[in-house]
Parts: C-alpha cells; structure tokens; sequence
C-alpha cells in the first residue's frame, strides 16, 4: 500500500480543523455559562508576547486552506490581516477551510510533490519544493496553532481535555 502527500496532511488536517471549531464550540458555552464577554476568549493569549485566541484560529485555517491555494500559485505569503473577531466568524474561518479540503482531488496534491514553492515575506524568501513547504512549513505551523488555540482555552479555565484536541480520531472500520 502506498502512502500519498495527501495521505500525510488532508485527513490530519481536516480531523484537527474540526477539533478547533469543537473547541470554538466549548469556548462559546463557556462565555454563556460564566457571564463571559466574548471577547475575553477571543483576545486571550498565554504571554502578553504571543498573538491572542483568534489569531490562533485563523492560522489553523491559513496553515491548511492557504497552504493548498499557495502551492498552487508558488509562493506562500502570511496573511497579515486582523483575524476575525467573533465565535461564529472563527467557525465559518474553520469551515470554509474544511469546505476547500473536503473538495481537493488526492491526484492534485500528489500532483504538487517536486515543484517549486517559496514562502515570501517582506524581503526574506525560503525556497522550498512542494512537498517540503507542506511537512516542514505548513504542517507543523498548523499543529502549533491548533495546540495553542487549546492551550489558550485550558488557561482561560474552558474545562477541555485531549479528546477534544484530537477530535474524531481515524479508527480501523474493518
């Protein structure tokens, strides 16, 4: 049995992005049932040096969703914008990246393995091939923010724990 690239990011991609918008999910509960101000989540960070909750969020969708559409055009360039401000357009950030994922034809990703890929910001530019800039780049900048959106909740007191990290987990079916 052969193991793709896309094998190797999609599914992880979309089990995670799904445990995010779970977490999105508790994280709204948990304003409701503490009298908590939406935006006391969505502001939360763990150090004042760190970007807050929902930047976290919307680098979970720019570390997939964004990575795809960049390979496609060669050149990957961080989203600089304010991230959304709100639960819900977090969890429509969440699932328009899992829309986009969801739709891709496994041929095309493998199709991405040996091209060229840089990643640009500002002056500095990183070479990279495709397949590189999506498991040395994207994916574990994805997995960093995905852990820290849940680090940011579990320090904020929403009781989570690791099944709601790991969301719904791939189990042999047969």
């Amino acid at each position: 049995m052969s193991f793709s690239l896309y094998d190797a990011i999609i599914p992880g991609n979309l089990q995670i992005i799904g445990s995010v918008s779970g977490l999105v999910d508790k994280a709204v509960a948990f304003c409701a049932d503490n009298d908590r101000a939406e935006s006391d989540l969505i502001q939360a960070r763990l150090a004042e040096d760190m970007l807050p909750f929902s930047y976290q969020v919307k680098s979970v969708a720019e570390h997939s969703r964004v990575a795809i559409e960049s390979v496609r055009a060669g050149n990957y360039s961080p989203d600089t914008g304010a991230p959304p401000d709100s639960f819900e357009a977090l969890k429509a950030k969440l699932a328009d990246a899992a829309a986009m994922l969801e739709a891709l034809d496994p041929a095309e990703i493998d199709g991405f393995i040996g091209n060229d890929m840089q990643f640009s910001f500002g002056e500095m530019v990183m070479p990279f091939t495709a397949e590189n800039f999506l498991l040395s780049f994207a994916q574990p900048n994805f997995y960093f923010h995905a852990t820290t959106a849940y680090a940011i909740l579990r320090a904020e007191g929403v009781q989570i724990g690791k099944r709601d990290f790991l969301g719904q987990v791939r189990i042999k079916t047969g």
